[in-house]
């Protein structure tokens, strides 16, 4: 009894430091998995189960595989050409998220996402339109498509490499298909025809509704070449620049808060702006004010701006900016951050960076992003060889053979995955090296550690008991009601957490309701990896919404607005597909 009430308080600890983000995921789920192996509840044998699992290593695999497309310069030609279309707006949309929920199928929706974004950005610039009306149906559509295969998302894959492990044959390649397809049609038509309606208009450029710019926060020294120095910042002019809000004056560690136009401006003045992107880039033309960096005044020769969003897992994470030796990991600077349209009034080098953060950085030529955020900024033209295009392409034939071999069941996933990276390895497509770099680790740590908290969940009891709850709170209304409650807590944990974390959590709840209603637990399992994936109600539970969170200046709210609504299409369909087709 006392390891079911230290499972289940420990549980709610963990899931309140994700959903407040008190730490990286895959280190509180670690933290986690070592506390339930000291405490004997669970055997190093089950915690680290998850790192040999089937699934978990076919994920690994196929990392290596969707890169090697991705980085090929396919994906990105063809989104430039579903972007070169004069159509209304409704047909514009359904020409971009139909071929892309299509991609998503087979190639992972992270990178497609981050490839996308900033197009469609620099393509609603140049045509005056709101990238706010795009970016999360962009988002939708990738997570909507991986639903209609066995390699569309890696939660598909780890509740296939759960049922492996349980003695259960598991996912054919296309079995997700007879409920992702419908779901994705339901979910493409709704996002083409409403949000347009539901979206928020957020165009930078609109400064005569100052609440609606994406405002970052910038810092400028007062030199001693700067015409205004012992004169008032009204004199100066400093409180009437387009799209900027003069914040603060930061003096001898002093902060002059609010700053009001009298203030008389002293050399070696600190100023904190807020506002527009491009207006905090042009002040350094003013002479006398020096835009600073997180490294102080660094700005190489051939310098480029560039735009990256802070990712979940980035090893910068709840760091000051000028702690985390930001030039020498990246060759770059932090010039501005932009936090969801907060007024951050710290110094550059104070803030405190969080997942989603938004950051405006001058580097140089040896400019380097790692994992640590995701890049946005708009490119021009992206030079890709013809040799580069060809491979890309053999990339895609081997695994299109794959496929086949697998779905005609020569080759079980993990082969042929296996085989896939091989003749990668063996062409130099990829290097060993590039290889390495490709796989997202942390996303590996942090479903091998869910496997583990998962068994805690099956020895302690607390997965009985959370099953035995939900089956007496709605026997009464039938099985119909009992697969809307397993749907429902499984999509409110991946809104909270990461997506196969939520379904390694509902597994073992989702055996045990099996077994005491005497059902096959293949479909109640489909029903975990297709709410697993649907996170649609906030930016947190799914990369991909992360990624177009920060850079369609939205707020959270208009997530919940557009996603509640497919929320309720998806679970409807998926419900009423697994009760009435699957389960005859």
């Amino acid at each position: 009894m006392m390891a079911f009430y230290f499972v289940m308080i420990t549980m709610i600890i963990m899931l309140f430091c994700l959903f407040f983000e008190k730490g990286r995921p895959e280190v509180i789920l670690a933290s986690v998995l070592v506390l339930f192996l000291f405490t004997g509840i669970i055997t190093p044998e089950e915690a680290t189960a998850g790192f040999s699992n089937e699934g978990m290593l076919t994920i690994a695999l196929l990392f290596i595989v969707a890169g090697s497309i991705q980085r090929s310069g396919i994906v990105d030609r063809l989104f430039q050409r579903l972007l070169q279309s004069s159509h209304s707006p409704k047909k514009r949309l359904s020409k971009l998220l139909f071929p892309i929920s299509f991609i998503s199928a087979f190639v992972n929706n992270t990178p497609i996402v981050i490839a996308s974004t900033p197009m469609v950005k620099k393509w609603c610039d140049e045509n005056g339109m709101s990238p706010s009306k795009f970016l999360i149906p962009l988002s939708y559509a990738t997570i909507l498509g991986g639903t209609i295969t066995l390699i569309g998302t890696s939660t598909n894959l780890v509740v296939h490499g759960l049922l492996l492990e349980n003695g259960y044959e598991g996912f054919s390649f296309f079995q997700l298909s007879a409920i992702g397809i419908p779901i994705t049609l339901f979910g493409l038509a709704y996002l083409v025809f409403f949000s347009n309606k539901l979206l928020p208009d957020r165009r930078s450029a609109s400064f005569t509704e100052p609440e609606l710019l994406k405002k970052y926060t910038g810092e400028v020294l007062v030199t001693e070449q700067f015409s205004y120095i012992n004169r008032t910042v009204k004199e100066a002019q400093l409180r009437s620049l387009k799209g900027l809000f003069l914040v603060s004056i930061l003096r001898h560690e002093r902060a002059i808060a609010p700053v009001s136009g009298e203030t008389i401006l002293k050399e070696g003045d600190r100023l904190v702006f807020s506002g527009d992107i491009s207006t905090i880039a042009e002040i350094q033309r003013m002479k006398g004010l020096q835009l600073q960096g997180s490294s102080g005044s660094y700005f190489p020769k051939n310098h480029q701006l560039i735009e990256g969003i802070v990712t979940p897992h980035s090893s910068h994470l709840f760091k000051k900016i000028k702690d985390t030796n930001f030039r020498h990991q990246h060759q770059a600077a932090v010039i501005a951050v932009h936090r969801q349209n907060q007024r951050l009034k710290s110094k550059i080098g104070d803030i405190v960076l969080k997942p989603g953060d938004v950051l405006l950085m001058v580097a140089g030529e040896q400019f380097h992003k790692k994992k640590d955020f995701y890049d946005i900024t708009p490119i021009d033209h992206k030079l890709v060889t013809q040799r580069q295009i060809r491979l890309g392409w053999l990339s895609i034939g081997w695994l299109g053979v794959m496929i086949i071999l697998v779905t005609i069941g020569v080759l079980s996933m993990l082969t042929a995955m296996a085989v896939t990276t091989l003749l990668l390895f063996l062409t130099k497509i990829v290097t060993p090296g590039e290889g390495r770099d490709l796989i997202q680790w942390h996303v590996l740590l942090m479903i091998a550690c869910s496997f583990g908290i998962g068994t805690a969940l099956l020895n302690s009891g607390v997965a009985a008991s959370m099953a035995g709850l939900l089956i007496q709170l709605t026997a009464p209304l039938g099985l119909l009601a009992t697969l809307l409650s397993i749907y429902v807590l499984t999509n409110i944990f991946t809104e909270m957490m990461t997506n196969s974390a939520a379904a390694v959590f509902m597994f073992p709840i989702a055996i045990e309701v099996a077994h005491t209603l005497e059902i096959d637990l293949l479909p109640i399992a489909m029903i975990v990896a297709i709410a697993a994936s649907a996170s649609f109600m906030t930016p947190i539970g799914y990369q991909t919404n992360l990624i177009v969170y920060g850079a369609g200046g939205y707020r959270f709210h208009d997530f919940l607005k557009i996603g509640f609504p497919l929320t309720l299409i998806v679970m409807v369909t998926t419900l009423l597909i697994v009760r009435f087709v699957v389960m005859i």
